[in-house]
């Protein structure tokens, strides 16, 4: 089951089937969408993959995935999962925002919930993200809440991915 949660101005809900349409442009948006997984893919493809949210994240509750909302208006999307890496042994948080909520502290509100999710609720020691080194915005929001940079990764396509990672306080 994915809990609802709440920051002073983000609302982080379970997906609707209404999302859909908003969820597609949200992966399609090039500025985006270039983030996430292997990159922009064909509509379709992400069509397919909000169906795979209910009919196997949701169903075989398997983590949190969640519709993120801004004074009620769909702005963007986040979960925490166990990381899909070889390479990486814990949860990971993955998130990303439409392009109109961008330059309103938005993104560091959104990861900081999820950070504090992973350590508080579901006692992680350690939360991670995996980056692209190219991709500025999220490495500032990240090493603002106290992420720090670990192993770099050279991926298939030459760029690197970089993995930070919050620690919990002792």
């Amino acid at each position: 089951m994915t809990p609802e949660l709440r920051s002073e101005r983000l609302t982080l809900t379970a997906y609707v089937a209404s999302d859909e349409t908003r969820f597609v442009a949200l992966f399609q948006d090039e500025a985006v969408g270039r983030w996430f997984g292997e990159g922009v893919q064909s509509a379709a493809e992400d069509r397919a993959l909000f169906g795979r949210i209910f009919s196997l994240v949701y169903a075989e509750e398997r983590f949190p995935v969640w519709a993120v909302r801004h004074e009620g208006r769909y702005v963007g999307h986040a979960e925490i999962k166990p990381s899909p890496e070889s390479w990486l042994d814990g949860h990971e948080i993955v998130y990303g925002l439409t392009r109109e909520s961008w330059g309103l502290g938005l993104g560091t509100e959104l990861a900081r919930l999820l950070t504090s999710y992973g350590h508080e609720t579901l006692g992680l020691a350690e939360v991670h993200a995996t980056v692209d080194s190219e991709n500025t915005a999220s490495l500032a929001v990240l090493k603002r809440l106290g992420y720090t940079q670990g192993r770099e990764v050279a991926e298939d396509n030459g760029r690197t991915t970089l993995l930070l990672t919050s620690r919990q306080p002792l």
